[in-house]
């Protein structure tokens, strides 16, 4: 990567980890999803920009980037908490009670599914694809760590640690080995 594309402040600052991704790939076009991946980490989420930045390191118009990125449901095209909380509303999930602890996350958040608490701490979202812990229904996901057999209660204090660990700074994303 002789030139840096203008408008993208990550290409710069991350100059040394774009180059090693632009070298594992023999066709540009492969490295696109690495290459979301290290612009989101940059912003929190993908803007117009990394789409058009992208598009001219890899040689693709930001058309066709958009399109790959917005198949992916890891990758965001607008800012999230800092803890993006995903309740499964899939049958095994509703059948044990997810509804109710939306009504509960709702209330206790402030928010509805889809939006971000002002303090940009939580965004809470719901989905209808399984997320795989049927055994453990109802089932949500912070970030990318798995909570299974959740209740209005265990929620209570997956929520409370998680406020106190953004409080002292930590990252708080144990999943089921916590022990809510």
């Amino acid at each position: 990567m002789d030139e840096q594309p203008a408008g993208a402040l990550w290409v710069a600052e991350r100059k040394s980890e774009v180059d090693a991704i632009l070298s594992r790939y023999p066709q540009k076009r492969s490295a696109v999803l690495p290459l979301l991946h290290l612009a989101q980490e940059a912003r929190g989420y993908l803007a117009p920009e990394d789409m058009r930045v992208v598009g001219e390191l890899l040689e693709m118009t930001p058309s066709e980037v958009s399109g790959i990125a917005s198949f992916y449901a890891l990758l965001h095209h607008r800012p999230k908490g800092r803890y993006t909380i995903t309740l499964c509303q899939n049958l095994s999930c509703v059948l044990a009670g997810a509804e109710g602890l939306s009504q509960h996350l709702q209330q206790r958040l402030g928010i509805k599914p889809g939006e971000t608490t002002p303090d940009g701490l939580f965004t809470l979202e719901e989905t209808h694809e399984c997320l795989a812990s049927c055994d453990g229904a109802p089932a949500l996901q912070v970030n990318l760590a798995y909570y299974g057999r959740m209740t209005a209660e265990k929620v209570d204090r997956l929520l409370d640690e998680l406020k106190a660990a953004a409080t002292n700074g930590h990252s708080e994303e144990g999943g089921d080995q916590r022990g809510l």
